[in-house]
């Protein structure tokens, strides 16, 4: 069996999601598919994680691509998370994972209307009907947020109580179920936000403004096969247990979406991982290079075991939900955390020893960062215990 090390690891993964000084790129779209999709939960992320692998992208550049040209497109998809992806890739995402989703969203938010009784007769029925409305609304309006659509469909102000008699229910307005429903289907999308670059107060437009045929439909196996190989592409090799994880799919459906592609079992000291056949080659370590990268960057947050370019800085660098804060890399290894002061300083500190090349490395790439941000000052969604403390 051929052995992969956590070396050779660190070097892939500088190669290959363009972290390597060599390998950074000035095309927004090559970066995203470099790494299949970026993490889009927190808006900020998006803008952070590119320039983190570029030579000198500005946000008007991701901003052009986002919603200019609209190469890029921002949907939910694996486990209920917020991507961007290239649009190439969204008919395979969209069979893949949001199609599944959908369903369940639908699934759960009209067991809500039903178990309160919100709306007379059919419930699904009911629920065509607002979507459909809703549709037509955007299509006339081209863009719009979620309160202006709700005055031009009433019944999107329907309110729900979903946990009657607890002390933190609240009645909640359905707006938002039926416009994230709406954008699992593939059938509207997220905008322009209201603000900032790292603001997360979206209009939504018709997926028409997109793709004006809509979103082509795609059988979910070979979909999800496909998927599966682009993520072992840029990630393996790895365990089973990483691929499950990143999907949130279950083990049987990874194992069918496996059977589809031609893999090769390999050794990660100790472990058995999946590497494409054809992806076999040693990868050469890249000169020494240093990375800043932002919370719910999709390189740290692509593994499920962590511990080979994590070590033992996860206590202060994640959140007890899993997110990972800002994170300082050296060489393929996160050594430290770091963060941006309310004044635009971006502070950082080395949870272990890497020399003084490294840290002249890592204080060049603090200095560049915060040449990107301007007067920007996003706050990450998920705040972790060392950024706390060096925002203090």
């Amino acid at each position: 069996m051929r052995s992969m090390d956590a070396a050779e690891r660190r070097a892939r993964l500088g190669v290959r999601h363009r972290l390597a000084t060599a390998e950074r790129a000035d095309a927004v779209e090559s970066i995203v598919r470099s790494l299949v999709v970026l993490h889009a939960t927190d808006p900020a992320t998006v803008y952070l994680s590119i320039a983190a692998r570029s030579a000198g992208l500005e946000p008007g550049h991701m901003e052009q691509a986002l919603y200019d040209d609209r190469t890029l497109l921002r949907l939910l998809a694996m486990r209920r998370t917020m991507f961007v992806a290239p649009i190439e890739l969204v008919p395979t995402l969209q069979a893949a994972v949001a199609d599944a989703l959908a369903h369940k969203q639908r699934k759960t938010y009209g067991g809500y209307l039903e178990k309160a009784g919100a709306v007379p007769g059919n419930v699904v029925a009911w629920w065509n009907e607002v979507e459909a409305e809703t549709h037509a609304a955007l299509l006339t309006r081209g863009a719009a947020t979620g309160a202006q659509l709700s005055k031009d469909v009433p019944r999107l102000r329907t309110q729900v109580d979903t946990a009657p008699g607890k002390s933190y229910s609240k009645p909640t307005n359905i707006t938002t179920w039926v416009l994230v429903t709406l954008g699992c289907e593939g059938r509207i999308v997220r905008g322009r936000p209201n603000g900032t670059w790292g603001s997360s107060q979206y209009t939504w437009a018709p997926i028409e403004s997109w793709l004006p045929q809509g979103i082509p439909a795609l059988p979910v196996e070979p979909a999800r096969a496909e998927l599966v190989r682009k993520w072992l592409r840029a990630f393996g090799p790895a365990p089973v247990s990483d691929i499950k994880w990143w999907t949130g799919w279950t083990l049987g459906e990874v194992r069918k979406a496996l059977a589809q592609v031609d893999t090769v079992e390999v050794d990660l000291g100790g472990e058995t991982g999946l590497v494409l056949a054809d992806d076999l080659e040693p990868t050469s370590a890249p000169e020494p290079w240093a990375a800043l990268l932002p919370a719910l960057d999709p390189t740290p947050m692509g593994w499920q075991s962590r511990e080979w370019y994590l070590g033992p800085h996860q206590p202060a660098l994640f959140d007890r939900n899993g997110n990972i804060g800002p994170s300082v890399w050296w060489e393929g290894r996160i050594v430290g955390g770091w963060a941006q002061r309310p004044d635009g300083d971006i502070v950082w500190r080395l949870l272990e020893d890497v020399g003084a090349d490294a840290e002249k490395a890592i204080a060049g790439e603090a200095e560049r960062l915060r040449g990107f941000y301007g007067e920007v000052r996003p706050i990450p969604r998920f705040r972790t215990p060392l950024e706390r403390e060096l925002t203090a």
